[in-house]
């Protein structure tokens, strides 16, 4: 029960992803809290997804042939980035109200048009019209994401240990190739034989509108590697890799720092990141103050 002479009443803000609470004691106090829901989740896809089409559009200016696009559906991004690529996928199916038939299809023939098999990333807080869809046309879960959040308070960040000889900072014009290969040396160690894709996927981070690309350094020599994407007030962390010399020396939490306080300057109130659910980046990331919105699954349409 409210003490007395108060009244609570809440402020709903159906086009955010905030609820405000208002105590009237005589005085206004307003408290706002972030609620893991609908409105979260089709903030965080629009982000990412924005974040992929840029590459995408990256991609088709930077090699042409490649016949790279992306489309949008009903709220759904759709992107083709290559048959391989992992970009190759959907984001935000439903979460923007119900799906059909007729949108399903479209999608579909998007893909089908390239050649490319068809992935869809769907939120848990997506309508439940997307899953009887999924059961219908033969789809099945291969994949699961935790997708991060944390609220991004530029007088409140938190002050984390590090390492006073590592430095960072945001890669100048000419070094996307010097940021990629360092991403890709931290990439081939755990996937071995892929360090010429994955080099490529550097270089074309690099020069995507709205990426911020990071740097870790010691003694001018860069060890790590992160990317950093901002769509309207949301920062997406990506991208982050380490060379294994440059290893258990906190470069990826002097990275976590440098671009929590970049957003941060640049007017951001949410961060976000995807992990593996249970894995050690996803530990790391809820030691340092973010939290589970949901765990997002990959469906793939099996022919």
């Amino acid at each position: 029960m409210p003490e007395t002479g108060a009244i609570a009443e809440r402020l709903n803000e159906p086009l955010g992803y905030r609820a405000r609470f208002r105590i009237l004691t005589g005085k206004i106090r307003v408290k706002e809290m972030i609620f893991s829901d609908q409105n979260l989740a089709r903030c965080l896809e629009r982000t990412e997804a924005r974040s992929n089409a840029a590459f995408v559009e990256a991609r088709a200016k930077l090699f042409p042939a490649s016949c790279a696009e992306w489309t949008e559906v009903a709220g759904t991004y759709a992107m083709f980035d290559g048959a391989e690529s992992p970009l190759t996928q959907t984001f935000g199916l439903g979460v923007s109200g119900a799906v059909t038939d007729t949108e399903m299809e479209e999608l579909e023939a998007f893909f089908a048009k390239h050649d490319a098999p068809v992935f869809h990333e769907v939120s848990p807080m997506a309508d439940l019209s997307v899953l009887s869809l999924l059961k219908a046309r033969r789809y099945q879960p291969i994949e699961m994401t935790s997708v991060m959040y944390q609220e991004i308070k530029s007088d409140a960040l938190p002050s984390l240990s590090l390492n006073p000889n590592i430095k960072t900072r945001i890669i100048e014009p000419g070094e996307e190739k010097l940021w990629a290969g360092i991403s890709a040396g931290g990439w081939s160690a755990e996937m071995p034989g892929l360090s010429d894709f994955i080099l490529e996927l550097g270089q074309i981070s690099g020069q995507s509108v709205g990426g911020r690309p990071f740097l870790a350094e010691i003694d001018c020599a860069p060890i790590a590697a992160g990317m950093l994407f901002i769509y309207e007030d949301v920062a997406l962390l990506a991208g982050a890799s380490t060379v294994p010399e440059g290893r258990r020396k906190g470069a990826q939490l002097a990275l976590l720092d440098a671009r929590l306080r970049y957003a941060a300057e640049q007017g951001c109130t949410l961060a976000t990141m995807g992990t593996l659910p249970g894995s050690q980046s996803q530990r790391n990331a809820e030691k340092n103050n973010f939290r589970i919105a949901y765990t997002r699954t990959k469906w793939q349409l099996i022919k």
